[in-house]
């Protein structure tokens, strides 16, 4: 008997969601689909629309048109619900400069209404959770920029949020503390919480992300898998090759193949388009040997999401 795997659970969806600021339109019938569990790379531009669509989801703007649910929840109809459920961070929020972390975040506690014989412990397990507990009693003034977006985290997590919407959280950190960043949130996905992330780092989401949208003037250009939008983007499965003499002959050689499109030769080394992403690449080595070349080098061509980001879009903004 075949089971059929259950699909996977949405926890943020959009629906024709769109945002105008008099005749601006900042957010342009945007459809997205977030599921439960998603490392979320949400990507575009200054101004392309990514912190509108994160405060809309957070609640602090209306849409002016469309709809949108977090975990079921309305974000407009039971907005209270949805504030209880997420956890949002700005690209930038104020941090009272002259309180000790500890107090910083047992006052967020309070607002969040988690009792008072229970907040020592929350607090610690969240300064725990971003590496903080030896900074509880410094003032927030003293710490470094990177601290400080570490405590804003731990603030977002105080409530125990399901969905995490972080805007540019490794915003002005070098990279060492981006690193520290980007380690904790792995850990938060591993913990099941639900994470949209928006970002310029794109090197970072690439690694970092299993999904991602792609965001241009307000409008949704791609939304799926990492890989899936470089195998969009890409015409055909790419891969490098170098062999020890007579590369012309061994382009020559590959050209006769139905699997290849295209052979290039490039400083003596060979670029290889295959008709589709399904043909395996391992064809090109076999046939090359098998021709009587020496192969001395054989790689797959990564299209990164760096350059895939600057094919699809055309750095326009709303």
């Amino acid at each position: 008997m075949n089971e059929t795997a259950a699909p996977p659970e949405i926890a943020v969806q959009t629906h024709q969601l769109t945002r105008r600021y008099g005749t601006t339109l900042a957010v342009d019938r945007l459809d997205m689909t977030v599921y439960r569990g998603d490392l979320f790379g949400f990507i575009g531009s200054n101004g392309a629309g990514k912190t509108t669509t994160l405060r809309i989801l957070a609640t602090f703007l209306a849409p002016s048109e469309g709809t949108a649910t977090v975990l079921g929840h309305d974000i407009v109809k039971e907005a209270d619900a949805v504030r209880h459920i997420i956890g949002y961070m700005p690209d930038f929020f104020g941090v009272y400069k002259d309180m000790e972390v500890t107090e910083y975040l047992d006052f967020f506690g309070a607002c969040y209404k988690i009792p008072a014989a229970r907040r020592e412990q929350t607090v610690n397990d969240v300064l725990e959770l971003v590496g903080l507990t030896h900074k509880r009693g410094e003032l927030i003034g003293a710490l470094s920029r990177g601290m400080q977006q570490r405590l804003g985290l731990a603030r977002v997590l105080i409530h125990d949020p399901k969905v995490l919407l972080l805007d540019e959280p490794a915003s002005g950190l070098d990279p060492r503390a981006r690193i520290e960043v980007m380690a904790i949130l792995q850990e938060l996905q591993r913990l099941g919480k639900t994470i949209i992330i928006s970002s310029h780092i794109l090197s970072e989401l690439q690694s970092l992300c299993n999904r991602v949208a792609i965001i241009e003037k307000g409008r949704l250009i791609y939304s799926g898998p990492v890989q899936g939008v470089r195998d969009q983007m890409a015409p055909g499965r790419v891969v490098w090759a170098r062999v020890a003499d007579d590369p012309a002959k061994a382009a020559e050689l590959l050209r006769q193949r139905p699997e290849v499109s295209e052979v290039e030769e490039v400083d003596g080394r060979l670029r290889i388009t295959l008709t589709d992403h399904e043909v395996d690449h391992a064809i090109v080595p076999e046939v090359l040997v098998k021709g009587g070349f020496r192969l001395l080098e054989f790689r797959e061509d990564e299209l990164g999401l760096e350059e895939v980001f600057l094919r699809v879009t055309r750095g326009e903004t709303a």
